[in-house]
C-alpha cells in the first residue's frame, strides 16, 4: 500500500506492503513518543511533507540515545516536553519503506516509546510539523495517516506490558 501526499513544494512516499516499492539503501533509527492527555487524547502532529498525521519523533542523532532524541523531537516537533514512562516496541518491517523528498529511500527502524506530558503547550514548529494537537481516540478515523501509524496507534493503546518487537 502506498501513501502519497503532494505539495507544491515537495513529494514524500511512504510505502507498507507494497510490492512497487523501491529498494531501501538505508536504514534510518528513528524514535516516536505516544503522549496520552486528559480524556485519553493522544499527542499527533500534521507532517508539512506529506500532511499526514503521526506521533511527534524523528531520526536519532550521532551521540543522542534513542531516549534523549524522542524527548528532543516532541519537543521540537509539538513544543510538549516529555519523561519517557516506556516502551510501546520496536518497529522494524523490512517492507516498510520511505523515499523522502531529497529521494533517500528508507527503511523504517523505529522505537516507540511511551511518555508522560510535563510541560508545554501543543504548537506547530512551521518547519516539519503544520499542526500538534491532542486528539481524541474516537477522531482519529477522520484524519489522514500513513498505514504503519495506524498500527502503532493500535499498539500504543493496548498497554501490553511486553514491548511489539517486529
Amino acid at each position: 500500500m502506498t501513501s502519497t501526499i503532494e505539495r507544491a513544494e515537495s513529494t514524500r512516499h511512504a510505502h507498507f506492503h507494497d510490492s512497487d516499492a523501491p529498494v531501501a539503501t538505508v536504514v534510518v533509527p528513528s524514535v516516536f513518543v505516544a503522549v496520552r492527555w486528559w480524556g485519553g487524547r493522544l499527542l499527533l502532529v500534521r507532517r508539512v511533507d506529506s500532511g499526514t498525521w503521526e506521533f511527534p519523533g524523528g531520526r536519532v542523532a550521532v551521540g543522542e540515545s534513542a531516549e534523549e532524541a524522542a524527548v528532543r523531537c516532541t519537543a521540537e516537533e509539538a513544543g510538549v516536553k516529555v519523561l519517557i514512562t516506556g516502551l510501546v516496541g520496536l518497529f522494524t518491517d523490512p517492507a516498510h519503506v520511505v523515499r523522502s523528498e531529497d529521494g533517500e529511500v528508507q527503511q523504517q527502524f523505529a522505537a516507540l516509546f511511551h511518555a508522560r506530558a510535563v510541560g508545554g503547550a501543543p504548537h506547530r514548529d512551521a518547519r516539519e510539523t503544520s499542526e500538534a494537537a491532542w486528539v481524541a481516540v474516537a477522531d482519529l478515523r477522520g484524519l489522514p495517516m500513513e498505514p504503519a501509524v495506524g498500527s502503532w496507534i493500535t499498539e500504543a493503546l493496548s498497554f501490553d506490558p511486553l514491548p511489539h518487537l517486529g
